[in-house]
């Protein structure tokens, strides 16, 4: 929601009079002054959003703002040529609505198109967001990063790297849209205050990292790639075991960890559906993307969620740091999730952040069952991993 500035305002007096944490309202300003702030100026407020109102017979400010907890000021700041001792029936006034549900619909499926919509909601509601592009899909698609947070810990999470795992998107967007509701509510999730996570913590979110593989599986080949898919998936227009890009390169076989051990020993010599780790690490733009967004970030930890099989795993040939170790504690605790070391697979995400940087990384199956799992595990997943969300920003 945006307003605009008066004689005499200040951010602090918007704090105050919206109940939003002052620092939240300085970061969703980023270009204004907050010492100096220029009568006229737009200035974005985080947590509301404007609904037009129409005034019915009866209506006063103070009977307006009263039922909405704010005070009248809020509402004669939204609504500046107005007259409030002449309000009309019939009038169309703006009042601000404080946003107090997520706007993250988990009940659909989700693909590229959905989670562009949802970033954008939630831009503009939360505005101390930051939203950048780190890279294109093959087929051209942005590959968004959110990011957010004023501390010094840099965690990294992201989804989707396998197409037929999306549900994975909806249940990161969703931990993210709780975070951001409790930041703006100043309420806390499962007991924890979470402004000093969002003082502590610099958090990136890549939602989707395979945004054409997903729209794949759910939606489909798109013509101009049709013939080329229907060959690498044998003629089968169902794709819903498909974990490759739009080019059937698994993604998480992609990277310079024991990349050629992999490749010698996957049986799948060309481009499939799953598992064809590609003719040289590094070759697809999406993996190319991931890698430059943890190069120019070195990020303390990564969490790459994929299903299934309700279990975490989390080093890679002894390189794994000290720190690696308490965080499968708390996060086994937490989830219910098993904690596995070492597992017999090379050349992933998580894999090459440990080798590369000697940083924690872990990869989380989500749920159980076969993939894609169903939308009807959605809560449940969404439960196991609240804990280890919030557990990988404590510590």
């Amino acid at each position: 929601m945006k307003v605009q500035v008066r004689s005499g305002d200040s951010l602090w007096y918007y704090s105050q009079l919206f109940m939003i944490p002052l620092n939240l309202l300085i970061d969703s300003n980023p270009n204004i002054n907050p010492a100096a702030l220029q009568v006229g100026q737009n200035v974005n407020i985080p947590g509301f959003d404007l609904q037009s109102y129409t005034i019915q017979k009866g209506d006063t400010l103070w009977r307006l703002a009263t039922s909405r907890n704010l005070s009248v000021d809020a509402l004669l700041l939204l609504n500046q040529e107005i007259n409030p001792n002449k309000l009309q029936v019939g009038q169309r006034i703006f009042l601000p609505r404080r946003v107090i549900t997520r706007i993250v619909n988990e009940r659909q499926e989700y693909d590229f198109e959905t989670l562009t919509e949802d970033i954008r909601e939630l831009s503009e509601i939360y505005p101390f967001i930051k939203v950048n592009t780190i890279g294109e899909s093959v087929l051209g698609k942005p590959i968004q990063e959110i990011r957010l947070g004023k501390g010094t810990k840099k965690i990294h999470m992201n989804a989707s790297f396998h197409a037929n795992e999306w549900i994975t998107t909806p249940v990161l967007m969703t931990l993210l849209n709780t975070f951001l509701l409790s930041l703006t509510n100043a309420s806390s999730v499962r007991g924890i205050t979470t402004m000093p996570l969002y003082n502590s913590v610099d958090l990136s979110i890549v939602p989707m990292v395979n945004p054409d593989g997903v729209n794949l599986v759910l939606n489909g080949p798109p013509p101009e790639v049709r013939e080329q898919v229907l060959k690498i998936n044998n003629g089968s227009t169902d794709f819903k075991g498909w974990k490759a890009n739009i080019r059937g390169v698994d993604l998480n076989n992609q990277y310079p960890a024991q990349w050629e051990v992999e490749k010698e020993r996957t049986p799948a010599k060309a481009p499939a559906p799953r598992d064809f780790p590609g003719d040289a690490p590094l070759t697809e733009p999406e993996a190319i993307a991931m890698a430059e967004l943890a190069r120019n970030n070195n990020f303390d930890r990564v969490l790459a969620f994929h299903t299934q099989g309700e279990e975490f795993y989390w080093g890679y040939e002894g390189l794994e740091p000290a720190i690696s170790s308490r965080l499968a504690q708390e996060f086994q605790r937490v989830s219910g999730y098993r904690s596995v070391r070492y597992i017999d697979s090379y050349a992933g995400y998580k894999d090459w952040i440990i080798k590369e940087f000697r940083k924690a990384g872990f990869t989380l199956e989500l749920g159980k069952g076969i993939n894609p799992l169903p939308l009807s595990q959605f809560n449940e997943i969404y439960e196991e991993v609240l804990g280890i969300f919030l557990v990988s920003m404590l510590i």
